[in-house]
């Protein structure tokens, strides 16, 4: 397992951080996540790479990178 933080920007509401929790659940119903909203910083532990979190979120409509 890995973990990684991912910059997320756009998330505005607590709808933006479910809408988020859930792209990433779609990629790894196992990952550990936690959304920081304030901080713009989504915290994913998973065994699948940052690439497959990133163009989920994007694929959400909010911006992200590693």
């Amino acid at each position: 397992m890995t973990t990684i933080t991912l910059t997320v920007t756009g998330m505005t509401c607590v709808h933006c951080e479910k809408a988020v929790l859930k792209a990433i659940q779609s990629i790894d119903a196992q990952a550990q996540a936690t959304i920081n909203r304030p901080a713009g910083t989504a915290c994913i532990t998973s065994e699948q790479p940052p690439d497959m979190f990133i163009a989920a979120i994007v694929n959400e409509g909010y911006s992200a990178c590693v």
